[in-house]
């Protein structure tokens, strides 16, 4: 076997070590415009406690840190998380936190009580979607804000149906990742409704 075990993506001023077992999206000039608008979806001051979901190699993490108090990135792959600490030091982003393990084992009311509430949930999801663990404790979570990333709207629209009993759709911004074909990625704003 001959050559590096990773390559290295270039966004704005950061740079991201993506290896065989990591997910990065595979047209990455729009991937670019994609977490450009989750970060403008996401409203961050500086003050904000985010957790990223389904974090990957820590792409939107810390493409948003910088606007962020602290953010938090949950993915299954151990790999990928292990990418996602190198992707942090390797641009010198230090309020970061990467945990490794299924969303639905991880992402539990003891990890929220242990790491606090999220000001802003940012989720983006395989295809198949949120399992209803997940959405449970996201609405337990309570964040003000969720950004919802899909690459498949049927499985979004099933879960911002679920979670449609504390949360309004407040922007959509399709994205078109991979041109000439039906697909596309799909960002949702949702805002916490006042009771």
């Amino acid at each position: 076997m001959k050559g590096k075990d990773h390559i290295y993506e270039q966004m704005e001023n950061l740079r991201f070590k993506v290896g065989p077992k990591s997910f990065y999206q595979t047209n990455t000039e729009q991937a670019y415009e994609l977490y450009k608008v989750a970060r403008d979806f996401a409203g961050l001051t500086g003050e904000e406690l985010v957790y990223d979901l389904y974090t990957g190699t820590g792409t939107i993490a810390n493409f948003v840190a910088r606007q962020a108090r602290l953010v938090i990135g949950i993915e299954y792959v151990p790999e990928a998380i292990e990418d996602a600490k190198v992707n942090s030091e390797i641009n010198g982003i230090a309020n970061t936190l990467f945990y490794a393990g299924d969303m639905k084992d991880i992402l539990n009311k003891e990890f929220i009580e242990t790491h606090g509430r999220p000001d802003v949930i940012i989720t983006d999801p395989p295809r198949a979607g949120m399992h209803q663990d997940v959405i449970d404790t996201i609405l337990f979570a309570a964040p003000h804000r969720i950004v919802y990333v899909s690459c498949n709207p049927a499985t979004q629209a099933r879960d911002l149906q679920l979670l449609d009993v504390d949360y309004q759709v407040m922007k959509i911004q399709p994205v078109d990742m991979f041109p000439h074909t039906q697909h596309v990625e799909n960002v949702v704003l949702l805002e916490r409704r006042i009771k």
